[in-house]
This record gives C-alpha cells, sequence and structure tokens, in this order.
C-alpha cells in the first residue's frame, strides 16, 4: 500500500517527465522526482505495473541516435550550466541577505544591550528611589516622636507652671495671713503699752534705781536683735541666693519651699520672743523703764518684721519674674 500519497498516476506522471528530460526513470531517480517521498518497494512495484501497460519500448541510451544523443548530451549541458548559474545566482542572493540579517541582528543586539543597559539604570534608580523613600519614613517617623516630645515637654512646662502659679498664690496668702498677724500684734503692743506706762507712771521714780540693771538686759536684747538681724540677712541672701538658682534649676520651688520653712521658723522664733517679751512686761510690772525700754524694742521689731515682711514681697516678685523667664527660656 502506498505511503504519504504516493499513488500509481503520480509515479506515471514522474516517469514521464524524467523520460522527457533524457533521464533514466530508475527507482531512485523517481522517488527523488517524487520529493523523496514514498517507499522504493512501491515506487517498483508501480514501475512494473506501468511498464506492463506501456506499449513503448524501454528508454535505453543505446538505442538513441549518435546525433540525438549528442542532442541531449548539449541540452543536458546547457540544463547543467544555467542549473549552476541559477544555483549561483541563488548562492549570492542568499548570501547577501544572510549579510543584511547579520546586521539586521547585531542592529537587534545592539538594540537589545542599550535595552538592558536602560533597563539597568532604571533599576539603579529606582533602588536609589526606594532607599531615598525609606530615608524620608524613616526621618517623618523621628519627626513625628519629635514632635510629641515637645508637646510632652509641653504639657509639662504648662503643669509645672500652673503648681508654680499655686504656690505663688500660696506664699501671697501666708503673706498675707502674716501681715495680719502683724497688724494685730501691733494693736495689741501699743494697747499694752499704754496700759503699762498708765499704770506704771507713779512708779518711775522707784525704777530708777533698777536702770542699771536695765541697761544691761537691753544690750543683751539688742546683741539678740543683732544676731536676729543677722539671722534674717542671712535668710534674705539665701532666698536670693535661691531666686538665683530657679534660673538653673528646675526644682526651685522645692527650694523656695526650704525657704518658706525657715522663713515661717523665723516668724516663730519672733513669736517666742514676742511671748517672751510679754512675760517679761507681766514679771516686771513695776519696771517703768524696762516697760519703755520693752516698747522700744516692741517698736524695732516691729519694723524689723515690716522689713521682712517688704523682703518677703520682693523675693516673690523676682521669683515670679524668675519663673516668667524660665518659662520664656524652656
Amino acid at each position: 500500500m502506498a505511503r504519504g500519497g504516493i499513488n500509481l498516476v503520480l509515479v506515471r506522471k514522474a516517469r514521464e517527465a524524467l523520460l522527457s528530460r533524457g533521464q533514466n526513470p530508475s527507482i531512485d531517480a523517481i522517488r527523488i522526482e517524487l520529493g523523496n517521498t514514498g517507499s522504493k518497494t512501491t515506487i517498483q512495484r508501480y514501475l512494473k505495473e506501468i511498464e506492463a501497460h506501456d506499449p513503448r519500448p524501454s528508454a535505453s541510451p543505446s538505442r538513441l541516435s549518435d546525433e540525438l544523443t549528442e542532442m541531449v548530451g548539449k541540452m543536458l549541458e546547457r540544463l547543467l550550466e544555467e542549473g549552476n548559474e541559477a544555483l549561483a545566482h541563488e548562492r549570492s542572493a542568499f548570501e547577501i541577505e544572510r549579510k543584511a540579517m547579520k546586521a539586521e541582528s547585531s542592529t537587534l543586539q545592539g538594540h537589545l544591550e542599550q535595552a538592558q543597559r536602560e533597563i539597568a539604570k532604571l533599576q539603579s534608580a529606582l533602588q536609589t528611589q526606594d532607599e531615598e523613600l525609606k530615608t524620608v519614613q524613616s526621618s517623618l517617623q523621628t519627626e513625628i516622636t519629635r514632635n510629641a516630645r515637645i508637646s510632652q515637654s509641653c504639657s509639662d512646662l504648662e503643669v509645672r507652671v500652673q503648681e508654680k502659679d499655686a504656690q505663688i498664690e500660696s506664699l501671697e496668702e501666708k503673706h498675707s495671713h502674716a501681715r495680719e498677724a502683724l497688724e494685730h500684734y501691733r494693736v495689741a503692743v501699743k494697747e499694752q503699752r499704754d496700759q503699762d506706762l498708765n499704770r506704771h507712771e507713779a512708779q518711775i521714780y522707784q525704777m530708777q534705781q533698777e536702770v542699771t540693771v536695765l541697761q544691761q538686759t537691753l544690750m543683751v536684747k539688742q546683741e539678740d536683735a543683732t544676731r536676729m538681724i543677722r539671722d534674717n540677712e542671712r535668710l534674705i541672701a539665701e532666698n536670693r541666693q535661691h531666686a538665683k538658682e530657679a534660673n538653673q534649676h528646675r526644682d526651685a520651688i522645692e527650694n523656695l519651699r526650704g525657704d518658706l520653712g525657715i522663713a515661717n521658723a523665723a516668724t516663730a522664733r519672733a513669736e517666742g520672743a514676742k511671748e517672751l517679751l510679754a512675760h517679761q512686761l507681766e514679771a516686771k510690772t513695776k519696771e517703768v523703764s524696762e516697760a519703755r525700754s520693752d516698747a522700744s524694742a516692741a517698736q524695732q521689731r516691729e519694723g524689723d518684721l515690716v522689713q521682712k515682711l517688704a523682703s518677703a514681697e520682693a523675693e516673690i516678685k523676682e521669683l515670679r519674674a524668675s519663673s516668667n523667664a524660665e518659662i520664656s527660656k524652656e
């Protein structure tokens, strides 16, 4: 059975084509004429069938005349020459086309390399942009953290300012109470002095002998007053030093509380001195000179307390100014 579409008709046409060209219709030649298709056995079988039904004798070069043989040979040579020329032409055209394709391939290769370089540049630029984006994101996160820290610092500063205002208000209230107590003390001392003077006016002559003793007592009291003045000056210096340190330290309020405790202690000492003077006035009801001296001491103490109160008020103003300056610096 024929394969690849080979049949009797095709084999016959191939045989006739070979005979028309003066070639021997062999099995191999017919197979080549058919495009290298079909098996040799099938072609041989079809050739036998064709030769069995073909009344023409088999073509053989020996049966041809010399003239025809020569003519066929020339035609064969011419066909070979034309075939070689056509083959050379085809080869030339193929070489030109090959060179053109090679040039085009080189051009495409160059374009490909350029495209690869551009892709590499784009990838590098993209990587750089990614790094810049990461840097920007890191800077943004840092700025957000810094803003949060600044907001917290502002909140803490507001709380400290409120605490300082409350402490200043408390100090002002305490000094106001001290001022009222001083006023009451002044009135009480004045009343007591008037009573003592009225009560002891008749005993002035009898108490003159005790002047020397009282003068010594007065010197002791003056020394006490001098010591208290030095203590008061020391307290004022400490308060000023604390006010200066308030610009450098944030815990100035705590130091101020300590200073306030010292001032309260001094006030307590003053109250004790006042009570001591009152007891001395009661114990020496017959000593007019001592009563006058106690009155003078009371007046001196009153002046000291007034001066201390003024210093405390000035200290409050300085602390308030230093607190405002600290707030402005922060």
